[in-house]
């Protein structure tokens, strides 16, 4: 199994976000567009390489081991396993998730079940770029 790391494509994809910031400005605009790939797009990053570990199509290193794969072997009989999966994609939080479930009617306690097994705040780690380039000074 290849092993991936979330921190390194994490930065490879701030770097690539500066570059191209940086090119529009006419200028490098260093360690700012770094924080502003970090604000405003690090947790749907995150987000979407989690949901990847989850389905089993890549494993990162940082993520739990125990939940690699997780969708491929629990929650097959869940029927809103698939539609809940999709809002997480899209960038729903737990809130988002139970508020649609109760406007549509769905099984709470099932639901519950699935928001609980997936345990999404439990998933959020910082992204350590400005942490690793401190240590190299």
């Amino acid at each position: 199994m290849v092993r991936h790391s979330v921190q390194e494509y994490g930065t490879l994809e701030a770097m690539r976000h500066k570059w191209i910031e940086s090119e529009r400005a006419g200028f490098d605009l260093g360690d700012s567009a770094i924080a502003c790939w970090v604000r405003h797009h690090w947790h749907g990053f995150l987000r979407a390489k989690w949901l990847e570990h989850l389905e089993g199509s890549r494993f990162w290193i940082e993520l739990d081991l125990n939940d690699f794969g997780l969708l491929q072997h629990r929650f097959l009989d869940c029927p809103i396993k698939d539609t809940v999966i999709g809002f997480l994609k899209t960038g729903k939080e737990n809130l988002d998730v139970i508020s649609w479930a109760i406007d549509s009617g769905q099984d709470l306690d099932m639901l519950l079940e699935l928001l609980t097994g997936l345990d999404i705040n439990s998933r959020r780690i910082e992204f350590e770029f400005f942490q690793r380039l401190a240590n190299v000074n």
